[in-house]
């Protein structure tokens, strides 16, 4: 085997993993990643702005969203132990963190003296608060 067919080798197992352990690549996952990276980003803006920044905070933040994605990771086993064929979980957890870290950001860009539209605001309550009812109803039927 070749160099070029061991790299293409390697890249596809890595691919094919990720693939396994997150669900899909599709659009859910790609914006609750942009919304983590661009939250931590704004953290770190906002913390170097107010003369607070600290590597024990970071770390923590870094943290915080690493365990996003155990809890994604979660959502996907039990989808696969449904066997419904449907990403029912793993998208209620895609669209709560979604909601969640976008309103952590606009957070952060209000702080940094930003005027934020509140329809932009609303959005992401909205959908975090829908997210919390669908799991609420799954909760009250599983226990009927």
């Amino acid at each position: 085997m070749d160099k070029q067919n061991i790299i293409t080798s390697i890249i596809a197992a890595i691919g094919t993993s990720i693939t396994w352990i997150f669900g899909m690549w599709d659009t859910a996952l790609m914006v609750l990643i942009a919304f983590m990276v661009l939250d931590y980003a704004t953290g770190v803006i906002k913390a170097y702005i107010s003369k607070v920044i600290s590597s024990d905070i970071g770390f923590k933040g870094i943290a915080k969203k690493s365990v996003i994605f155990i809890v994604l990771i979660v959502a996907v086993l039990l989808d696969k132990l449904l066997n419904a064929g449907t990403w029912v979980f793993r998208t209620l957890v895609c669209y709560f963190y979604i909601a969640n870290e976008g309103i952590s950001l606009l957070e952060n860009c209000v702080a940094l003296g930003l005027p934020i539209p509140e329809q932009l605001q609303n959005a992401l309550v909205q959908l975090k608060d829908g997210n919390k009812k669908a799991v609420n109803d799954k909760h009250e039927q599983s226990e009927q």
